[in-house]
């Protein structure tokens, strides 16, 4: 899962841009690959500051958390990459949202009186604090991240901060309690973008695109689906948004399984871009996912007993 190198800069000196302040789920995320924990990391505060800097070279990759499981697609990465920044995915990362109730170090949570963190994860949490914190004020901050680093900075033990553990290790803070949250089973999926540069095939990727209609009329979207029925491809995500142009005017997401390096979905691709007013090429990259090591491992296995099996029939060809 490598990328494409920048030749302005050594390896060693690379810079990835990611969703900020220190802390939050995105920097927790990168942390868990070598690569990128290893790079000069740079923390912006949107979405879309993390996507134009690399746009505009001023970093080599960008880090952006794109769906959640509850929450669904993240509009603002989504709409940013359709309309604004011309970016390849060069990988995704799934990130468990587990959340914690962070405290001064030895406070206790009976003494907890304003609890600090962002609306989604208080409500996320809520069955717990009813049943732990009923009398506790939740007041708004504007990241996870944000409200670990002001519980740390009021050094109050009657403040906490709903959290994750990498905001606790960077502020200084306890784990009061663990899992909080009502979805255990809550991820979040993040992907890595460059400005070129296309992995090479591993046997288990997906390809994104973005397919704008030539007419918004009677069946369009059903011609767009039918190009990948008719060759067996398995889409894993579709979604519309608006083009921003006129009311009306959709566009759609789609996220396929496969490369382009394969032929089937090359021809795919290219057909919708004959057909449609335009396809955007967001990128062909390694799947995240558990099964991803033993997928990729058994069409690596199946590709050298085929290459095996095709170097024997060439053995035995006469002359």
């Amino acid at each position: 899962m490598s990328e494409q190198p920048n030749p302005t800069r050594s390896a060693d000196a690379r810079r990835v841009a990611f969703l900020g302040p220190v802390g939050t789920f995105t920097e927790q995320a990168l942390h868990r690959e070598p690569d990128l924990a290893a790079a000069e990391l740079v923390a912006l505060p949107t979405m879309a500051d993390v996507l134009f800097a690399v746009n505009e070279g001023d970093v080599d990759l960008g880090v952006v958390p794109i769906e959640n499981a509850i929450e669904g697609t993240v509009n603002a990465t989504i709409d940013t990459l359709s309309f604004d920044v011309d970016l390849v995915i060069q990988r995704e990362l799934v990130e468990p949202v587990q959340l914690h109730m962070l405290v001064q170090p030895g406070a206790p949570l009976s003494g907890i009186k304003q609890i600090l963190s962002i609306p989604v994860a208080a409500a996320q949490c809520r069955a717990w604090l009813r049943a732990n914190v009923p009398t506790a004020e939740v007041r708004t901050a504007n990241s996870t991240a944000e409200a670990a680093e002001t519980c740390a900075q009021l050094d109050d033990p009657t403040v906490a901060a709903i959290a994750n553990a990498r905001a606790a290790e960077v502020y200084g803070l306890e784990l009061g309690a663990t899992d909080i949250e009502s979805h255990p089973e809550n991820r979040t999926r993040f992907v890595v973008v460059a400005r070129s540069g296309i992995p090479a095939p591993t046997g288990h990727d997906k390809t994104s695109i973005v397919v704008y209609q030539r007419a918004d009329r009677p069946g369009s979207l059903l011609a767009i689906l039918q190009e990948f029925a008719a060759r067996s491809i398995n889409l894993t995500l579709l979604l519309s948004r608006p083009t921003k142009t006129s009311l009306g005017d959709y566009c759609f997401l789609l996220e396929l399984d496969g490369h382009v390096a394969d032929e089937v979905v090359a021809d795919c691709l290219r057909t919708l871009r004959a057909t449609q007013a335009d396809v955007k090429f967001l990128g062909s990259y390694p799947a995240a996912g558990e099964r991803g090591p033993a997928e990729r491992a058994r069409v690596d296995a199946a590709q050298q007993a085929a290459d095996e099996w095709m170097t024997s029939l060439r053995s035995q060809i006469d002359g």
